[in-house]
């Protein structure tokens, strides 16, 4: 029996995420320049979706031309989930944890945190770091969470809504951008100690996407969006 794919349409004649490569053919032939592709899981297909420009399939330079003339750009975050989709997400694992960051602007003021998703309740909180980014606090709080589970023996999955995170976590290298300061120093010592811990210890927590149009905001959102 063939194993189950998935199937991202980017460019056809509709958009979205597939089960079959019929109804993937079916969107995407006789359409000009269709771009789509397969994936083993649906998570791995969600953020293949909503990260296009991961893929080369070059929407980015439309988004910056349109920023650029003050008009809000298209944006596949704003496109509601069909009922296949929210059918295929499922619900939340609610006995596990959510992790979250906040950071005005880059560089700036970071903070981060972690909560048990069932009750909200906070497990761990740092912060503020300054001249911090959004990204790093999500990596920092996967990894923080992962340590901290891993402490008291907890197997339970650990969910983020950061792609970043999720990929920065499976290759236990966090791919910032941010230059090195005198003023996050504090902050880069973690991020190196961070990588040390992916790569020196073995964990038995799933590290899950947070889907949010479906779920809402996690519950260790900071709600200062």
């Amino acid at each position: 029996m063939a194993k189950q794919k998935f199937y991202v349409v980017w460019k056809g004649h509709q958009t979205g995420i597939f089960r079959t490569w019929r109804e993937c053919q079916a969107h995407t032939r006789g359409f000009g320049q269709s771009r789509y592709r397969s994936f083993k899981t649906f998570d791995e297909a969600k953020a293949a979706f909503e990260n296009p420009e991961l893929y080369g399939v070059g929407l980015k330079k439309v988004v910056i031309e349109r920023e650029a003339k003050a008009v809000k750009p298209p944006s596949y975050e704003a496109r509601p989930l069909s009922e296949q989709e929210l059918q295929l997400i499922g619900q939340p694992i609610l006995a596990s944890y959510c992790v979250d960051a906040v950071c005005g602007k880059t560089p700036g003021e970071l903070y981060y945190r972690g909560v048990r998703t069932e009750t909200g309740q906070e497990v761990f909180r740092q912060g503020p770091f300054a001249d911090g980014s959004n990204d790093v606090g999500e990596f920092l709080a996967v990894v923080h969470a992962l340590a901290w589970l891993k402490q008291q023996n907890i197997t339970d999955p650990v969910y983020t809504a950061s792609v970043k995170a999720w990929r920065w976590r499976k290759e236990a290298k966090c791919h910032t951008q941010l230059l090195p300061s005198e003023n996050n120093a504090p902050l880069f010592v973690l991020i190196r100690r961070a990588e040390k811990w992916l790569q020196v210890n073995f964990y038995e927590n799933k590290v899950l996407k947070w889907h949010t149009k479906a779920w809402g905001e996690n519950p260790a959102d900071y709600g200062r969006k």
